[in-house]
């Protein structure tokens, strides 16, 4: 097994639970991926040294600690976010951002089967057919419960009422293929 085999290995096994240690460090779904990516991408250059410890996976809670405690000494010092865009024309996420907040908040409030279809089609990108045979139900009840989560959707987000349409012809483009 060579040093990235068993770099990815470890990541593997112990990611979901750094991810946990980093989320409930940071308060932030996005804060705690961006801390473990940052804490992971020094660990491997240092993996030779790291693997041979007793307690890698304590070694990388470790890390995240002190990592976590760096950014918010980072805050402190000054360094913080600013609600204006950059002056430099780089491109603004805010109205991405907050379309992301309204749809988790809206999704939130569908059925728990809508919502089952919506994630499954839509952020696991599966197809019907595959989505049908995760929820053990026919073809038949996975497009009306699209259909409806997204009808549902709209009543919710009316302001992104643009953006459910997307996913609507997306899914009678994929109808029409077959």
């Amino acid at each position: 097994m060579n040093r990235n085999d068993s770099f990815r290995e470890f990541v593997d096994k112990h990611q979901q639970s750094l991810m946990r240690t980093a989320y409930l460090l940071t308060g932030d779904a996005h804060l705690a991926e961006d801390l473990l990516q940052s804490v992971l991408a020094r660990l491997v250059g240092r993996w030779p040294k790291v693997v041979r410890l007793d307690h890698p996976e304590a070694y990388a809670r470790k890390a995240l600690l002190n990592q976590h405690i760096s950014w918010r000494r980072r805050l402190r010092t000054g360094e913080l976010p600013s609600a204006d865009p950059p002056q430099d024309g780089t491109y603004w996420v805010e109205d991405r951002t907050v379309a992301r907040i309204v749809v988790r908040q809206a999704l939130m409030r569908l059925a728990p089967r809508q919502r089952a279809v919506i994630v499954l089609r839509f952020y696991e990108d599966r197809t019907e057919r595959e989505t049908a045979d995760l929820l053990g139900c026919s073809l038949g009840t996975v497009k009306s419960q699209t259909h409806d989560a997204l009808a549902r959707l709209r009543e919710l987000a009316p302001e992104l009422a643009p953006k459910f349409a997307e996913l609507e012809s997306r899914t009678e483009i994929e109808e029409a293929r077959r």
